[in-house]
This record gives C-alpha cells, structure tokens and sequence, in this order.
C-alpha cells in the first residue's frame, strides 16, 4: 500500500501515536492492577482504616484491710476539631465560660489548622452533659480514666499520685507504676470519607488488660491517728514539720506514715511545690538523729562484750577529745563535748548512762569500743545506705567518720557526724524490738494480678545483735520512759520504752549550725515483746525544743491509739 498524500501520512502518524498511547495506558494499568497491587491494595486500606487505643484501667491501691486508697473512674474530657467549627469566637466565649478555661487559649486552638485540641479534661458526668446538650459544630467528647483517692490527703505522700494522663509521678503510684499501669487494647476499624465504619470492612478489637493492684502495709486506723497527733503538734508547737512512722517488728512493715503538712493527690493546683510539700520527708529528708543514736553506740558496746549495764564510768560534765579544747573558744564538735547540765564528777553505769541520755559517759563508752568498731555496728544497723524500701528516690544518709578525724567518732556516737532519715531510726529501734534482726522495710505486702493470684513481696534481712543484748537495750529504754529523759511518753497500763533525740540543724548552705533543732522520740511498746515501734520526728519546733518535751507526748498518743488498734489491751509486759 502507498501513501499518496500528505493526508495519509497525517492519519497513519495519528493512528500510530493512538497505539503507543493506548500501549503505554495498558502497561500503567499492568503495572498499577498486577505487578504493584498490593502495595496499592495496602494503601488504600491504611486511609481506611481508623486505630483507637483502649486504655487499660490503672490497678487500684488498697491499705491492708482492702479499703481503697487510690482507685480509677470514667470520665469525659471535651475535645474539639476546629476545622469543624464554624464560629471560633461564640464557642471560645461559650465553652471558656461554661467550664472556666481561658478564652484566648480557646480561641488560637481553635482558629489553628489542628484537627485535635482538648478543651478541658476528666469533667464531671453533669458538666460533660451540659457540654454535649449544646451541640456546638466541631466540639465532642470521649470517656477516659481518671485517678481519684477516696481518703482524701490520708497517706498522700505514701501513695504519691498520677498526671492527668494517669502517669506514675510520685509515691506508690510512680514506684509501681508500670504493673499498676496494665497494657492498652485497641479497636481497628475500616471506615469511608466520612467516618462511618463501613459495614463489610475489616473491625478488629484487642481489649486492654488492667494494671495489677497493690495491698499497702499501711492501716488506714493507726494511720489517721498518726496525722491528728502531727497535725495538732504543729498546731502547739508551730513547727515546720512532723513525721511519724508505725512500723511493726517482726516484719518492718511500715502500719503508718504520716508527714504533716500534706497535700491532696487529686487536686494538687494550690501546692507550691517548690516548698518540698509533695517529697516524701519520712524517707528523703535527712538529719542528725542527736541522741537517739546512743542506743547504736551502747548496743555496740555491749555486743562486743566492752561493757555490761552495771560497768561504771567516772563521768565529768565534759570531756576533751583534742588537747585543751575545752580550754578555748571551740564548740564541742570541735573536741570538747558536754552535758546538757553541768554536773559534778559522778560514777554512772552504762545502764544510766543511757537513761539521762550523758554525751560524756556515751562518749566513754565509745572510745572504749573504738571508731572501727561503732562504724562497722552504724553499716550493719542501716546507716550509711537506703533500706531498700519500694519507694522512688529513697535517702541513704552518710556516716562521716573520715581518717584522721579526731572529733568525728566522738560526734557519731552521740549523733553528730552522721545523718540519717526518719525511717532509718525507725528500722534501728525495730532492730532492737525484733531480737537483734534488721529487715528490709516494706510499703506493699501483695501484688495482685487479673486472675486475683496473689505475690507476697518479701524483704532481704540479717542480723545485728544477739537476742539478749536487744532485751538488755529494751529494758534499758524502758527506764528511760520510767525515770529518764522519756517520761512524758509513757502509756497509762503498758509497759513503754524508747529514747529521746535533739540535734541543731545545720545549714549546708552556709556551713554552719543555726538555732533551729530536730527532735525526736523513738520508742516500742509492749517492751518485753514489742508489737510496735513509733518513731516523732518534728522539724524546727518554735515552742518547745526537746525531744523529751515536743516529740514524747506524740509518741504516746499515737502508740496507745495503734496498741488499741492492734488488740493489744492494757497490762501487756
């Protein structure tokens, strides 16, 4: 065939650029419907497909009766999509009235290009209604959990609390916040433009699984009687704060810790947080424990047979522990130490050496035992090192007893030169109470899992004394109660013993010791066979400034409420 014209070969090149179109069409079609159909496949799927997770409901806290400490409830946060909204402006005003939110922040979010912006969060049920029955374009509202603490500010710093999106922060709530935490779900749906599921597509639910709960050590009786008595002190004695720990011997089970003052959990928006409210003092804060540790030194000595109850000592009302340092200007921590009064050179036994609490008999005593020797018993007694308790950010303390250090045993033997928390003192007054055996101290006694299986949480232990030298030290803290410097702590019908404790606070700022005191009384009762151990520590008291005066009568008010509590009637040994 012959193309005789300009005509043909305009239609034979029309015909051919149809066929190579038409091929190249047939090979994108080939490429889109065959060889890369799965990956088209998939995509398409994925703008279909809608995941929401499901929040797994947080475990709940108890005490050890089972009564809720912290528990999780639903409720409705509102949420707007401002690509939705028609009038930014009417429903800023509208809604930052209703629910007391800033307008202007209402506002930006909703004239932003965002999809997603919460308005306010974990509404009551009747504010959430009010919110749905105004039916504002682009304003909805989901269901979330929201943590809540049926008893209020009892336990709070024990507890801790959580952030608006049900985070561990602090306390129990951060220390286990993983196992309270669970695992979220989530529910994939196939949905079209509009966001309706589409009924034939694919709609997949994985559930959540709840958080484990935890059964606290802590009894919410002796607990609230624990932050009466410090509440009522700070009231008296206008401290700046009181601590009180109930634990009980034979398992350093903490039955109490109250600080006072204290905070609400779930509402914290009027604490100032820089004041350290929130921080847990019982275990973070630590001090000169004074003489409350004299009963560390004479323990020592005892068990290594230094000494017995009856050994007596010529004890002046000072002693030098650097050449004529009670000759100078020096204070006794610079090497002349005395008593709290002046006193004639008298023969005093060991035994009464503890009960009027003497710096210069215990002092004695320790230069009898030896620096070595006092160290090894602090280390062994808990000193120096965090119990361990399942708590988030726990103090260790120090035991400042450098080499070539002339003062520094002298010091650590009365309770200078070391520092310690308030809950170290407890586990070494419990250590006594316990036959001589020191136990890792414990908030949580069980782990509870979905199925209700239950985990005992056990504790690591060793011993310091023998069974004997902690009966002698028990029955040398009882006169102290008896006739001693402790008297204001003893029980009408039980048989008490403990030890007071009063130290200057030093000011590691500026390096020196100020005129505020630390004072404290550590005690067990019934005293042949302790049940329990309380120990006061009050901070910075303005009116009173002994342990004996401020820290004993707490002791005795919340030991008698929690005997009672424990069953313990009176005329126990």
């Amino acid at each position: 065939m012959r193309l005789s014209s300009p005509m043909d070969l305009r239609l034979l090149s029309l015909a051919l650029l149809f066929i190579l179109a038409w091929a190249a069409i047939g090979y994108r079609l080939f490429q889109v419907q065959v060889v890369d159909a799965a990956q088209y496949w998939a995509a398409g799927l994925a703008q279909r497909l809608d995941i929401e997770e499901l929040a797994p409901q947080r475990g709940v806290i108890y005490d050890r009766e089972g009564r809720e400490l912290a528990i999780s409830i639903n409720s409705t946060s509102v949420y707007a999509n401002p690509t939705q909204i028609v009038d930014p402006l009417t429903t800023a005003t509208v809604l930052g009235g209703m629910l007391g939110v800033d307008i202007e922040r209402l506002l930006a979010d909703f004239q932003s290009d965002k999809t997603f912006v919460f308005v306010a969060r974990q509404l009551e049920w009747e504010q959430a209604g009010e919110v749905e029955a105004l039916r504002l374009p682009g304003i909805h509202s989901v269901e979330e959990p929201k943590r809540v603490y049926p008893s209020g500010t009892m336990a709070a710093h024990v507890v801790g609390f959580v952030d608006i999106d049900s985070n561990g922060i602090e306390g129990l709530e951060a220390q286990y916040d993983e196992i309270l935490t669970g695992v979220p779900g989530r529910v994939l749906a196939e949905k079209d433009p509009g966001g309706r599921v589409i009924p034939s597509g694919r709609y997949e639910v994985d559930p959540a699984i709840a958080g484990f709960d935890l059964v606290t050590t802590i009894d919410q009786e002796v607990q609230f009687a624990a932050e009466v008595a410090c509440t009522e002190a700070l009231a008296r004695t206008q401290a700046a704060r009181c601590t009180v720990i109930v634990l009980d011997p034979h398992t350093f089970e903490v039955l109490a810790m109250a600080i006072i003052p204290t905070f609400d959990p779930a509402d914290r928006s009027d604490v100032d947080a820089s004041t350290g409210i929130l921080s847990n003092a019982a275990l973070r804060d630590v001090f000169e424990p004074g003489s409350t540790q004299k009963l560390v030194t004479v323990a020592a000595a005892l068990e290594e047979g230094v000494v017995d109850p009856d050994t007596q000592f010529l004890v002046p009302d000072r002693i030098e522990v650097v050449d004529d340092a009670c000759d100078s200007d020096h204070d006794e921590i610079e090497g002349c130490f005395e008593d709290f009064t002046r006193h004639e050179d008298r023969l005093m036994a060991v035994k009464d050496c503890l009960r009027v609490s003497s710096n210069v008999c215990t002092i004695m005593i320790q230069q009898a035992l030896g620096a070595q020797r006092l160290e090894d018993y602090l280390f062994s007694f808990g000193y120096g090192r965090a119990t361990g308790i399942d708590f988030p950010g726990e103090a260790s303390g120090n035991i400042n007893l450098p080499h070539g250090c002339p003062t520094c045993p002298a010091s650590a033997a009365i309770g200078y030169s070391i520092s310690v928390t308030a809950l170290q003192m407890a586990a070494v007054y419990a250590t006594v109470a316990n036959d001589g055996v020191w136990i890792q101290p414990r908030l949580v006694s069980e782990i509870v899992d979905g199925d209700g299986r239950r985990q005992r949480v056990e504790a690591a232990s060793h011993r310091v004394l023998s069974s004997e030298t902690a009966r002698l030290m028990r029955l040398m803290l009882k006169a102290v109660v008896d006739d001693g410097t402790g008297t204001l702590a003893a029980i009408s019908g039980y048989a008490v013993g403990g030890k007071t404790g009063t130290s200057r606070k030093f000011d590691y700022s500026a390096g020196a010791y100020i005129e505020d005191v630390v004072v404290s009384f550590i005690g067990m009762a019934p005293i042949e066979a302790p049940t329990l151990v309380v120990a006061v520590v009050v901070d910075a008291p303005q009116v009173g400034d002994t342990g004996g005066g401020v820290a004993a009568p707490i002791f005795a008010e919340v030991m008698e409420r929690a005997l009672h509590q424990m069953g313990v009637g009176p005329g126990a040994p």
